[in-house]
């Protein structure tokens, strides 16, 4: 019952229940907001169990296999399912169990270590599935609710803020996730790879990760992201990403040359190596050239320098601007596809 529909029955003298505080109504109002959301999302989450071949020392204490869990969502009634590459990566065997307790083999269809997604399908269909909604809108401050199997208890749910949102997350593989979504709602081992919904239902991102020893500091990758891995790892099995071919860090730049070439960042990346046969080794980068600018986009860290390319086309012209020495260079490169293993 409404405070506004109470508050008319005091007018008419109707007091059959004294009026409830503001506050209550408030967390009533929250509680329906979450509710709803589960109530739709909840049937689609399901728990991810993998099995893979332990390391030799432990096979010859009798141990042969070692077993992990983690959490995951149905994105598509015909069973295609959306976790963290880190819950199924190096996996003999995957075996998923859904809310309504069935238990069924499941397949990697493409695993992207960059991103820290996966996906997976099961031989099912007609299944309870997701909307993956627009992380872009996403505002700080705003109700979020997360839904996985922590520590192996199924379907639970944890609710809170988003914290910050444009945080960048290193990978496994020591790339950046970019526009990383900062919450409160509590995570714990086994939650990873399960929806961060909001309170419309719709998941705006997939969580995983914590920081250890932390208060309410966990991650979640966006829905914008994840769409577009899906996208990839459905139709190709894999992600394309443009690679250059070096490695470098941040170097401060001499404030004369800075001047001197109109570079108002305070720092770029010095190579350090040129990887042989790479578009960096073609394009004539060299080590020691300090990089400051791919395309129209400065680049004062490597991080910088991950993000430019991984807005540019495989194979097409890529301007990389570079100082060597006291000069400043414009050189044309064409990246090639990031390898499995740069």
């Amino acid at each position: 019952m409404r405070l506004d529909h109470l508050l008319a029955e005091s007018d008419n003298g109707q007091q059959a229940h004294p009026a409830r505080p503001v506050e209550t109504v408030a967390l009533d109002a929250y509680s329906e907001a979450v509710i709803r959301a589960v109530e739709r999302v909840g049937p689609a989450v399901v728990s991810v169990g993998l099995a893979r071949a332990a390391p030799e020392r432990l096979q010859r204490r009798g141990q042969r296999e070692l077993h992990g869990a983690g959490s995951g969502v149905i994105i598509t009634p015909d069973g295609y399912i959306l976790t963290n590459s880190h819950v199924v990566r190096g996996a003999d065997r995957i075996q998923v169990r859904l809310q309504d307790g069935r238990e069924l083999p499941a397949r990697a269809v493409g695993v992207d270590p960059h991103s820290d997604l996966a996906v997976l399908a099961i031989p099912e269909t007609a299944l309870p599935s997701v909307e993956l909604g627009d992380s872009s809108t996403l505002r700080v401050g705003q109700l979020v609710i997360a839904i996985g199997n922590p520590l192996g208890f199924q379907a639970t749910v944890t609710a809170g803020i988003v914290s910050a949102l444009g945080r960048t997350l290193p990978t496994s593989t020591g790339r950046l996730i970019e526009n990383v979504i900062q919450t409160d709602a509590a995570l714990n081992p086994g939650n990873s790879g399960g929806p961060l919904v909001d309170f419309r239902g719709l998941v705006v991102g997939i969580n995983t990760a914590v920081i250890a020893g932390s208060q309410g500091i966990c991650f979640a990758i966006p829905a914008a992201t994840a769409k577009w891995v899906v996208s990839q790892l459905i139709l190709h099995g894999r992600v394309h990403r443009a690679y250059l071919g070096v490695s470098g860090q941040a170097v401060p730049l001499d404030r004369r040359l800075a001047v001197q070439h109109r570079v108002d960042a305070g720092t770029g990346v010095r190579v350090i190596e040129v990887r042989p046969g790479t578009a960096a080794a073609e394009s004539g980068i060299k080590s020691g050239d300090i990089i400051i600018g791919i395309d129209t986009t400065p680049v004062a860290s490597p991080d910088d320098l991950q993000r430019a390319l991984g807005h540019q086309t495989i194979g097409e012209p890529l301007r990389v601007d570079v100082l060597r020495g006291v000069e400043r260079l414009a050189l044309v490169a064409r990246p090639t596809e990031l390898p499995d293993d740069p």
